[in-house]
């Protein structure tokens, strides 16, 4: 996404740099007047060995559009666009979080689409990596070190008790330099509505992270991780002091859940509302401007069922405060599907606590260029129980979209893609996201079964 003045910058590395050599600096000294300066050197010997370098190669396919002169030639169904295939190649970082199995984490965008992980540890060794589980929605990924011994992880911290002002250390390998340290303050917390994940609530800090730190971490001064390095606002992608971590308790939510299940269940509670304007508050006689403000409640969903209602302002997940809607819809996002949270609620002036088993999140609609650009101007839901056939439907195709040059037509439903039979959206997403290129669609229409091929 680029804006006029200002982008939001993923970090990985894919583009050369030009370096201005500097003046050198005098170094500090070890003492003045007989006493110890303070250093990050200490932290750093125990912290720099958990921190890697990620070199990964893949294969990128982008469409060339054809003359509309062929389709006048051959006919309709002449293809529109031509695939063309190119290697590419990206830097980026992690963090290793499991010594004795070699998981390392890092962001989603820094392996995706690779063929080939290398990770590269502070000493100089140098491990092939394979793609454990990671989740596109939230950024995050986790990969495994294959045979790699006499390793060393990290602490994660709770991210949860971090403050505005306290101090925090960025380590990861900014344009391919090698492991690079710099230090800052914790900016902002629960920073959200930036555009860069579907679910945002991210740590900013002024520690100067820049592109190829994507997967670093970022610590305190105990050495415990705090975030994950993930994005950057600044012109042309450049550091201005504004960057973006994941919380190190949304990561290890969203690991521990690719472990356990292979893929993000992600928790629903099942309400619809925004945040807490003055004027609200001064209309509910609430003293505060924060908190989730529930304007409905899905019936039977779990906050159904546990008692919530409209109107009330949702304050806490599992004691935890809950500043904006946006963090709510985060924090129960990525706490995962089963989980029984504690819901703090303020109801007519009078504090509450529901106790909520999170139901999963399934996706129902969706515009389907979010899935294949071959789609695009497609409207696509989940069947209903009561159909009689199960899958994915098309619910509007736009005037001279792609999807309506691949002959797709309001009222299909894809019950399979290239072979696998699927029954809702999000198995169509899961293949797409392992085999994206080519779609060889099985279609329910009306009573007869058609295959299209869409590029």
């Amino acid at each position: 996404m680029k804006k006029p003045l200002l982008a939001l910058t993923a970090l990985s590395l894919c583009i050369s740099s030009v370096i201005t050599p500097l003046p050198a600096s005098a170094a500090l000294p070890l003492a003045v007047n007989g006493e110890q300066v303070p250093s990050l050197a200490p932290m750093l010997e125990k912290v720099t060995p958990a921190v890697v370098s990620i070199a990964v190669e893949g294969t990128q396919v982008s469409r060339q559009r054809l003359p509309e002169q062929f389709r006048f030639f051959f006919g309709p169904n002449f293809p529109t666009e031509k695939l063309q295939e190119r290697p590419f190649k990206a830097l980026g970082s992690g963090v290793i979080i499991d010594k004795d199995k070699g998981y390392v984490v890092t962001n989603y965008h820094v392996i995706n689409s690779a063929d080939k992980i290398r990770v590269k540890l502070h000493d100089g060794r140098e491990y092939n990596a394979e793609l454990v589980g990671g989740d596109k929605m939230s950024d995050i990924a986790l990969i495994k070190l294959n045979k790699a011994k006499n390793l060393t992880e990290i602490k994660i911290a709770d991210s949860d008790k971090i403050k505005v002002g306290d101090f925090s250390v960025a380590i990861g390998n900014p344009f391919g330099l090698g492991q690079t340290v710099t230090s800052g303050i914790i900016s902002a917390l629960g920073r959200s509505g930036l555009n860069i994940e579907n679910f945002e609530n991210f740590i900013q800090t002024d520690a100067a992270i820049n592109s190829g730190n994507s997967g670093g971490a970022l610590v305190n001064l105990k050495g415990e991780l705090i975030g994950i390095n993930t994005a950057i606002l600044g012109p042309n992608g450049g550091n201005i002091g504004i960057g973006f971590a994941i919380p190190s308790n949304m990561m290890k939510n969203l690991t521990d859940q690719i472990l356990e299940y292979g893929e993000v269940k992600r928790g629903m509670l099942g309400v619809q509302g925004g945040e807490v304007t003055s004027e609200l508050a001064q209309a509910m006689g609430y003293e505060s401007s924060k908190g989730a403000f529930i304007s409905e409640v899905v019936p039977d969903s779990a906050a159904d069922k546990a008692g919530l209602k409209a109107g009330d302002i949702i304050t806490s997940v599992n004691d935890k405060k809950i500043d904006t809607f946006s963090e709510l819809r985060a924090k129960v996002a990525t706490l995962g599907a089963g989980k029984q949270v504690k819901i703090g609620v303020l109801r007519d002036g009078q504090s509450k606590i529901f106790d909520v088993t999170l139901g999963e999140q399934n996706e129902t609609t969706t515009k389907a260029e979010n899935l294949h650009e071959g789609l695009a101007g497609a409207d696509l839901s989940n069947t209903i129980d009561s159909d009689p056939i199960q899958g994915v439907k098309v619910t509007k195709v736009a005037k001279n979209s792609p999807a309506e040059r691949y002959q797709l037509q309001e009222g299909d439903i894809i019950i399979g893609v290239n072979r696998q039979r699927i029954k809702n959206i999000a198995q169509l997403r899961k293949i797409l996201e392992k085999d994206p290129d080519i779609l060889a669609l099985n279609i329910q229409r009306g009573d007869r079964t058609i295959y299209l091929v869409i590029h």
